[in-house]
């Protein structure tokens, strides 16, 4: 406990150096939010919704992991809540232990990650304490973000498109020591710059779900969007579609806006977007039971796009809630549009009529987080103020089961921020006059 208030105290005091910062005292444990193998069928034969992460994710003190060649460990002022933490944390669709088992046998540096523990998070804000062997770009006492690729890069399928390496890896998700801790263990190619007119729990909140949203649909390797383009957005004001609203109004494209109630609809108006469907005040009903849809509810859902689009359909869609959306998705897609997908947090089994793709020239785009460098140029927009954090609410560290917990019942707007070693919000602002000139949409989601 000393030499993390030592940590802390060093990272509050700007005047530290990277000597002072290389001289501190790691310590030989830490406080993370955690998972327990032996607790893996805790929830067994309950409804997904039932399942509740405040019982699964525990606050432990765990040992320090040893720091291997091309990696760092980082001291974590924040973090943030996204859906693989509460895919974790409910044990679906698989347990993440899984992960760890398969990733401890590539070899002898991976099988530390194979623990009867699992300490979750996929994104971070913080300051490197250590390097290891091999690591020349940072260095103690640097300021970072990390994105979540961790990828082992030996084999050539990786190296045209780093997503594609074989043995790519979800930090926090798929590998273990992730950021909803005090200290995380990174390889040194995840760290970013940290964006100097953010505090700590806002420069944290972007990491996965902004490079997602860049990836699927800014990137050539997603949907490569472009002026003038309608794109649908499913849950424009969550953490995931908010970015994708921004990219849309940033990159000259017309988001129309899907959202769940009038709150989130107005959220969605304060970004800009002028097209915008709440879906609950339509009653839209896909599906007219469990095995099957209702076309006409997508023929409906069709007439409104064109009504707030003078007549035109869709060339992108945004897809990401999967099993319920989807065969509408596909259906109000413009002939030779294409539907990119990067989740399916209401089921992965989708439905859709061929017919609509086939014959219609449509395509299906999968997306998946993004390589290092969609990572580099989305974390760049937010340094830049092109692109704002939709930091919506902050917990702290042992709340972050009633954080994932809200998240699971989309009780929250844009991103869910936790403070790990961070004593309090609003901290770590370097950059003021920037600050001072973004801070109106800094602050949108958090209804200041």
């Amino acid at each position: 406990m000393a030499a993390i208030k030592e940590i802390l105290a060093a990272i509050q005091n700007p005047d530290t150096t990277a000597a002072e910062y290389a001289a501190l005292e790691l310590p030989e444990s830490y406080r993370a939010i955690t998972l327990h193998k032996d607790e893996q069928e805790m929830f067994a034969g309950l409804e997904s919704r039932d399942k509740d992460p405040r019982k699964s994710l525990h606050l432990d003190e765990i040992a320090l992991p040893e720091l291997g060649p091309g990696e760092a460990l980082v001291a974590v002022m924040a973090s943030a809540v996204n859906y693989n933490t509460v895919w974790s944390s409910i044990y679906e669709p698989v347990s993440t232990f899984s992960f760890l088992e398969r990733y401890g046998r590539l070899s002898p540096e991976a099988a530390r990650h194979d623990q009867p523990f699992h300490v979750l998070g996929s994104d971070l804000a913080g300051v490197v304490l250590r390097t290891g062997p091999g690591v020349h770009a940072w260095k103690p006492g640097d300021q970072v973000v990390a994105h979540c690729l961790s990828v082992e890069l030996e084999s050539a399928d990786g190296h045209n498109d780093t997503m594609l390496d074989p043995e790519q890896r979800i930090w926090g998700f798929e590998t273990n020591y992730g950021g909803l801790a005090e200290i995380a263990l990174v390889k040194s190619n995840q760290l970013m710059p940290k964006p100097k007119h953010l505090t700590w729990e806002e420069a944290a909140s972007p990491g996965l779900v902004n490079s997602t949203a860049y990836r699927q649909l800014v990137s050539r390797n997603g949907a490569g969007m472009k002026q003038g383009d309608n794109v649908l957005i499913w849950g424009a004001s969550g953490g995931l579609g908010s970015y994708a609203t921004q990219y849309a109004l940033a990159g000259g494209a017309n988001p129309i806006c899907v959202v769940s109630n009038e709150a989130k609809a107005k959220i969605c108006e304060a970004m800009g977007a002028e097209a915008i469907i709440d879906r609950s005040a339509e009653g839209y009903k896909f599906w007219k039971d469990e095995n099957n849809q209702d076309p006409r509810e997508w023929k409906r859902f069709g007439g409104k796009i064109r009504e707030l689009t003078g007549g035109e359909d869709v060339d992108i869609v945004f897809e990401h809630p999967g099993r319920e959306t989807f065969g509408a998705s596909v259906y109000v897609t413009r002939k030779g549009g294409t539907v990119v997908t990067c989740a399916s947090t209401s089921g992965y089994m989708h439905q859709y009529d061929n017919r609509y793709l086939w014959m219609s020239l449509k395509r299906i785009v999968g997306s998946h987080f993004a390589n290092y460098r969609e990572a580099w140029e989305a974390n760049r927009l937010i340094a830049k103020g092109k692109i704002h954090p939709t930091l919506s609410k902050t917990y702290t560290l042992a709340e972050t089961g009633q954080a994932s917990l809200d998240v699971h019942h989309n009780k929250h707007q844009g991103k869910v921020g936790v403070l790990c070693l961070a004593p309090e919000e609003g901290l770590g602002v370097t950059d003021h006059e920037l600050r001072a000139k973004h801070l109106t949409a800094i602050n949108r989601f958090r209804g200041e």
